[in-house]
């Protein structure tokens, strides 16, 4: 349970969890964990106004690392539990952690479907390339003839491209990081987060263990920022779809897409215009919902 703290005396470590990371020593998910807790402080957004919600996999372990609400849920559901979460009270900050593998594979329908309704929500997803958890099998976006633990003569599939989906599904911010440049992680969530819809941040998180061909120098070699061109238009859906498309000596990162007429999932339905649902009368007796608790515990 996330801790109420004095308005105004927020301090960095007051985001910092119970519980250690115990990630392997140089992930990636290091960098995806301090930016976020970075973002809250500086945004100065109170631990008990945010939720943090996961599913399964390294990266998902990440609600338990932050002290803010957080929800560990089931392997590639943890997009349809925020959408609950945020429209059972649309005043809590939702952000959602996870992989890959979580996100893309077993829930890439719920990933799809999120977007198409601009759920109001910042999902920050992981992306290694690799299954970490499970000690090295080909994920969805592992490269084509990369050799893994389930596929040691090299993947024979070509891998899904996050961004590119994202744009065709209707994400209305869409935009990727690198764990190894953290000051641009920082502010591309602080963007995400400010954002009224479904914000999508693809952040490269090396796995140091199982991924020894996306490694940290690999990818300084490779990304470049798309903010350092003048002339990209962010508002532009074509030209996000044709730079979310360069993949080998230049991989941008950065703001691809950012859309604001229309209205989020919680807007658009007029059941929400009376204020959270969390936060009204219940309508029943007190004995009465502590009994339905208490039978549904």
């Amino acid at each position: 349970m996330a801790t109420v703290l004095d308005p105004g005396k927020l301090t960095l470590t007051d985001f910092k969890g119970k519980v250690d990371p115990d990630w392997c020593p140089g992930c990636g998910d290091f960098g995806v964990l301090s930016s976020l807790q970075k973002v809250l402080f500086e945004l100065n957004i109170q631990p008990h106004d945010v939720i943090t919600i996961s599913g399964i996999g390294c990266s998902s372990n990440l609600p338990g690392f932050i002290n803010t609400y957080g929800m560990h849920t089931l392997h590639g559901r943890a997009l349809a539990v925020a959408t609950g979460v945020k429209m059972a009270n649309h005043k809590l900050h939702v952000v959602v952690t996870g992989g890959d593998g979580d996100g893309f594979g077993i829930g890439g329908n719920h990933f799809i479907h999120s977007m198409r309704r601009n759920v109001d929500l910042l999902y920050v997803a992981m992306d290694n390339q690799i299954y970490g958890l499970t000690t090295g099998q080909t994920s969805p976006t592992s490269q084509r003839g990369m050799k893994t633990k389930s596929m040691p003569f090299g993947n024979v599939e070509e891998p899904i491209n996050p961004i590119t989906l994202a744009l065709a599904a209707g994400a209305t911010f869409v935009a990727r990081g690198f764990s190894g440049e953290p000051k641009h992680l920082v502010e591309l969530m602080k963007q995400g987060l400010r954002h009224k819809g479904f914000a999508f941040i693809d952040v490269f998180s090396p796995c140091v263990t199982y991924n020894h061909d996306n490694t940290y120098p690999w990818f300084r070699e490779r990304v470049k920022k798309l903010e350092d061109d003048p002339s990209y238009d962010p508002s532009d859906w074509q030209g996000a779809m044709q730079k979310a498309l360069l993949w080998g000596d230049e991989i941008p990162i950065g703001k691809f897409f950012q859309r604001t007429d229309l209205p989020s999932l919680d807007q658009a339905e007029p059941v929400l215009e009376g204020g959270p649902m969390a936060l009204r009368p219940l309508g029943i007796s007190k004995e009465l919902a502590r009994d339905l608790v208490a039978e549904l515990m």
